[in-house]
């Protein structure tokens, strides 16, 4: 569980660059980076500058917590994530999540990009996460638990909010984006899933999966956040297609549609 002492550090060495209290928070998935680069009047702060911050050697992940303004709101926006598959513990990669708390974060947009397991669905497409499953066998709340960061025994029974996820069907009607909804699963990685995982967590109810989102999201429903979370889908899961998986597709995909996804975000920060 994180202590309470590491998080006002990276809070108040964050609150010594900004005067900024940004109210809602976003954590830029593969790809997906360039939202951060329309933000006004930014402050840009390496990850590796913020107390007990870790960083990402993933891909198209630029390690940098980005402040300002963005369709009149404030923000904070992680331009990159770490992973659980590059070695940090689950305590490392939800701590971020913990300091936008502090900082005064209400609203929480997690985003990334994953492999589509719903044959209806089509890469480059966006989906609307309505649920998770926790495939890895874990998780970021084991562990002592300190009450002033949330209860012991969280409910997650909604931890997509309800609210936000109409708001941003709304704004995809509106501006002609196709947005798909669906169950999003986490694997571990680093490893893409084989033929036969993927039968399996098709069975078990997911629409897409991926290698992050679950641990964030779980502790930001500990931490009383409104969650949004958006998969930017980059190819069909492998054995669907009769073709190899790789990273660099999954750039160039997230890279194509990006220009629909930061549509898709303003909008939905307009109206939050």
């Amino acid at each position: 569980m994180h202590k309470v002492e590491e998080i006002q550090a990276a809070k108040d060495y964050i609150q010594s660059k900004t005067s900024v209290v940004p109210t809602i928070g976003m954590i830029l998935g593969s790809g997906l980076g360039s939202l951060a680069d329309e933000i006004e009047n930014p402050i840009t702060i390496p990850y590796e500058d913020i107390p007990f911050f870790s960083k990402s050697d993933a891909e198209g992940h630029a390690n940098e917590l980005v402040i300002g303004d963005l369709e009149g709101k404030k923000v904070v926006a992680m331009k990159g994530r770490y992973h659980y598959y590059e070695g940090y513990t689950l305590d490392e990669v939800t701590f971020p999540v913990r300091v936008m708390k502090a900082l005064g974060v209400e609203n929480l947009v997690i985003t990334n990009a994953c492999g589509a397991i719903n044959t209806g669905f089509n890469p480059g497409e966006l989906m609307l996460i309505t649920d998770h499953i926790n495939l890895v066998g874990t998780n970021p709340l084991i562990g002592k638990n300190n009450s002033e960061l949330g209860t012991r025994f969280p409910d997650v029974s909604q931890v997509y909010n309800q609210e936000l996820r109409e708001i941003a069907i709304k704004v995809a009607k509106e501006k002609g984006i196709t947005l798909q909804e669906g169950v999003y699963s986490w694997w571990s990685g680093p490893v893409y899933e084989t033929p036969a995982e993927i039968r399996m967590i098709r069975v078990l109810g997911a629409d897409a999966v991926g290698m992050s989102t679950v641990p964030e999201a779980t502790v930001a429903v500990h931490s009383n956040l409104n969650v949004l979370g958006i998969s930017c889908l980059t190819n069909m899961a492998c054995g669907i297609l009769d073709q190899p998986l790789s990273h660099d597709e999954v750039i160039e995909v997230a890279g194509q549609a990006k220009s629909k996804f930061v549509t898709l975000i303003k909008g939905v920060l307009i109206e939050m």
